[in-house]
């Protein structure tokens, strides 16, 4: 490498000397903070580690349900028999009071032989799935057969987990928190102390200072992946079916377009507080509109378009599609451009408006 660095002009030897130079700082000075190192490799997987225990895949809590006294001991028996729910025998107060503060999802009431009324509240979802459940028990008590047979095959099938939904998720998720916050942090501290100055008298160009942040980053990416995505197929069992290839391809467009974003949002900025403000008005929404914890598609469907925008809606969608539907390349092409479109455009901008003072 020395070899060829020596045979080039040497205004081109200089910037190459120069962005491997400011390359190589960019990597120690990361490494010589405990914090950054912390928040970029070990938050991420103790963070899949409580959101997996939390949400690990097991059967529904059976709801709990209230029967006055005034039941005919028929239907508390059907109900007591049936292990779908969990009764308990209350008065008229008593059932009541635990319908008010929510300790009982649904009170059945026995008006006479033929009737029975269900108290609950419809908004809550565990009340619409229990009076689902007593009226079965209870008609089934009084003789109703099922006219269709049933049958059942239970499966478990990895990829329709949360925990297999969430991780790509957080891999996008730390991707650009490490990207935004490594790179645009890093800069404006060493504007505010000045240091930034001294560049201004070497010839270095502002696009070879910024690209040493992107170049520094590459260096961390495949650590970054290897970590968070071995220790989830390890401990959780979370899927890889699409290819290395292409995994690897949306890891490093979207490392290099929020290190993009971090350089535009800290080209101007000159204190350390100013640009946290500025990179959380960046980051919170992407936190809440690309679904990192729950789906996008939960917003309504006229703000869609622009949350499909987002650059961390696209490599959160990108990363799903490959590891748990097994996307080619092609497949997601779209995220891609999106993602390729905030690389160019956040980096442009940055070399104009960026600033050594």
């Amino acid at each position: 490498m020395s070899d060829v660095i020596a045979a080039m002009p040497p205004k081109k030897r200089f910037i190459e000397r120069s962005l491997v130079q400011l390359t190589l700082a960019r990597f120690r000075g990361f490494i010589r903070e405990p914090e950054a190192v912390f928040w970029t490799f070990v938050f991420p997987i103790l963070l899949a580690v409580g959101l997996g225990v939390a949400f690990r895949s097991r059967a529904p809590e059976r709801p709990h349900v209230a029967v006055t006294m005034s039941a005919a001991s028929k239907v508390i028996d059907a109900l007591k028999q049936d292990s779908s729910v969990i009764v308990e025998v209350l008065d008229d107060s008593a059932a009541a009071r635990a319908l008010r503060t929510g300790s009982t999802a649904l009170v059945a009431r026995v008006n006479g032989p033929m009737s029975v009324e269900y108290t609950y509240d419809p908004a809550r979802g565990d009340a619409a799935m229990a009076k689902l459940l007593v009226d079965r028990a209870i008609q089934r008590a009084a003789g109703r057969a099922d006219p269709v047979q049933v049958t059942e095959r239970k499966v478990t099938e990895r990829g329709s987990r949360y925990i297999d939904f969430v991780l790509p998720g957080l891999l996008g998720m730390n991707l650009m928190g490490s990207g935004i916050w490594g790179i645009g942090f890093a800069i404006v501290d060493q504007r505010a102390k000045k240091l930034l100055k001294r560049f201004m008298a070497t010839p270095m160009s502002r696009a070879e200072y910024l690209a040493s942040f992107l170049f520094s980053r590459l260096f961390f990416l495949i650590l970054e992946v290897v970590v968070l995505l071995g220790f989830g197929a390890l401990v959780f069992g979370v899927p890889m079916r699409g290819s290395l290839f292409t995994l690897a391809g949306i890891c490093l467009l979207a490392t290099l377009s929020f290190g993009g974003i971090g350089l535009l949002v800290s080209s101007r900025a000159r204190t350390t507080e100013g640009v946290a403000g500025l990179m959380n008005l960046v980051m919170i929404p992407m936190w809440i509109f690309s679904g990192v914890f729950f789906s996008s598609s939960n917003f309504p469907s006229v703000v869609q378009p622009a949350i499909k925008l987002l650059p961390l809606t696209a490599v959160n969608d990108a990363l799903r599609a490959n590891m748990l539907e097994g996307a080619s390349l092609a497949a997601v092409i779209g995220e891609m451009l999106v993602i390729t479109g905030w690389l160019v455009v956040s980096f442009v901008l940055a070399l104009k408006l960026f600033r050594w003072r």
